[in-house]
């Protein structure tokens, strides 16, 4: 089943000032802790027995962007994951159980 989880992340988030000050944007590992914290929360399970098995960031997370993250569980112990920013994907990628 897909789900949906909304994610902010406010403007005045500490990561913003020091990656690029002239052109704010997200690092990806704050966007893939952000994304493990969602998915934990929507399916109600402990990702710490679970791995990155693979990450692709195609496009920069801005300040104050609306962030929509899908994910799904097409078989035990796998989850798909994509992250969109204002309806353009940013990021996917999958997590596997060790």
């Amino acid at each position: 089943m897909k789900m949906h989880s909304a994610l902010h992340i406010a403007a005045d988030h500490p990561a913003f000032a020091g990656h690029f000050p002239a052109f704010p944007v997200l690092p990806g590992a704050i966007l893939l802790d952000e994304m493990l914290h969602a998915v934990e929360l929507a399916r109600a399970i402990d990702l710490k027995g679970w791995r990155i098995g693979s990450a692709k960031f195609i496009g920069a997370v801005r300040p104050d962007e609306q962030l929509v993250i899908e994910h799904e569980a097409p078989a035990a112990g796998l989850i798909h994951f994509t992250i969109r920013a204002e309806n353009r994907k940013v990021a996917h990628g999958t997590l596997h159980e060790t």
